[in-house]
């Protein structure tokens, strides 16, 4: 019987989906209709009979009880997902860590860390954008910066840093930018001009902020920003099947991506671009995890927690706190109405003015293939949605919600 148990034992530690869980419920138990649930089905099939998705895996948790999980379409419920930006909520719970620790504080400059990024320019476009010169980059003056950038202005995108035409022309240029380590490839950024005066406007910065913020952690932790989450975020959490390096077995369980044109979508190729955007050292705090719903969904739930998961306090509720605040505000050049920024997060300050049906304080993001999450502190919400789409429609970000919000019932 023993020599049984841990034969058993032994072939579920081997299983790739083998990790923590969240506790399930029924619906009702804590205010969701099993019924209205459905209506999630619903809207990811019309979305697959509208040539919009190929599929997707959606989770949906109340009160830390999971209520929802579906594959729909053509996915699994355990795919791996290229989550692209959601990786950059998991980059600044790695920054919130350490400035819990003491060693990182918000208005810290960069080149505390990197020195490289001391000095800094600021582009100015010359007023003749029609001129280009003759590689086609954009034809700009520089002029000093009125301060350096802080770490807070690289989680709130209000640095310039790779956030516009003009600085993302001279990142660019820097050889094998997104190859080898970022120890080699992120002083290179120090060097680049930014696209505004630090603070003055929002605009996203799509790898640039985050991949130096990953390399601020390996500077003040003295490890490998992979390994820095590793230890810190994903072992304590169980997340076993997040990773900026995905296993042989894991590259098999990746979920297929396609291009939408139209009403058509067309299977991207192995060697796309996209898909082999990052060098294989390179782990980026931009764009660089592979994960699932589940896994995500325990990170999410964590934050949802206040800063506690799987039996372990990973960071204060007053830190997450901090994380959901209004830091750009909706009144800021560059934000929409209603959609205030925090660090790393986008939050919803007034779902009216938004348009989105949230409740007020709700948070989140999404990623470049589709994947969306956001958590709800009101109601207690959390939802994830996978998808692989690279040109696909955000509208079902809000659809998704909308037919998550219907269903709660108490």
């Amino acid at each position: 019987m023993r020599i049984q148990f841990i034969a058993v034992v032994g072939i579920l530690a081997s299983l790739p989906f083998w990790a923590a869980t969240l506790p399930e419920t029924k619906p009702e138990q804590v205010g969701i209709s099993t019924e209205r649930l459905h209506r999630i089905r619903e809207t990811m099939q019309r979305h697959i009979a509208e040539h919009n998705i190929t599929g997707a895996v959606t989770l949906v948790t109340r009160k830390g009880r999971l209520v929802h999980h579906e594959a729909h379409g053509e996915m699994d419920k355990n795919a791996m997902f290229r989550i692209w930006s959601m990786s950059k909520p998991v980059a600044a719970t790695a920054i919130l860590m350490l400035m819990e620790d003491g060693k990182v504080r918000l208005n810290d400059p960069v080149s505390k860390f990197i020195p490289e990024f001391k000095g800094q320019q600021v582009a100015i476009d010359t007023g003749r954008s029609e001129r280009q010169a003759a590689n086609g980059s954009p034809v700009f003056l520089t002029i000093p910066a009125k301060r350096e950038i802080t770490i807070q202005d690289l989680l709130t995108h209000v640095s310039g840093l790779g956030s516009g035409p003009m600085s993302n022309s001279e990142v660019g240029k820097i050889r094998n930018a997104l190859a080898g380590k970022l120890s080699d490839s992120i002083p290179k950024l120090g060097g680049t001009p930014l696209e505004f005066q630090p603070g003055s406007q929002w605009a996203y910065s799509a790898l640039a902020a985050f991949d130096t913020l990953g390399r601020v952690v390996e500077v003040v932790s003295g490890q490998t920003f992979g390994a820095f989450l590793q230890k810190r975020l994903f072992d304590p959490l169980g997340m076993k099947e997040t990773t900026f390096h995905p296993t042989a077995e894991q590259l098999a369980r990746v979920a297929k991506a396609y291009h939408r044109d139209g009403n058509k979508m067309t299977p991207l190729d192995a060697k796309h671009r996209m898909l082999n955007l990052y060098g294989k050292e390179y782990e980026s705090g931009g764009g660089g995890l592979y994960s699932t719903a589940t896994d995500y969904a325990l990170f999410a739930q964590m934050l949802a927690d206040g800063g506690q998961g799987n039996g372990k306090r990973l960071l204060s509720p007053k830190t997450v706190e901090l994380m959901a605040s209004v830091f750009a505000p909706d009144t800021m050049p560059g934000r929409q109405s209603g959609r205030g920024f925090g660090l790393s997060v986008i939050v919803i300050n007034d779902p009216v003015a938004a348009g989105w049906r949230v409740g007020k304080g709700s948070y989140g993001w999404d990623g470049a293939f589709g994947t969306h999450f956001w958590i709800d502190p009101v109601e207690k919400i959390v939802g994830v949605m996978m998808i692989q789409v690279d040109n696909g429609t955000r509208q079902l970000d809000r659809d998704f919600e909308s037919a998550v919000f219907q269903a709660i019932v108490e």
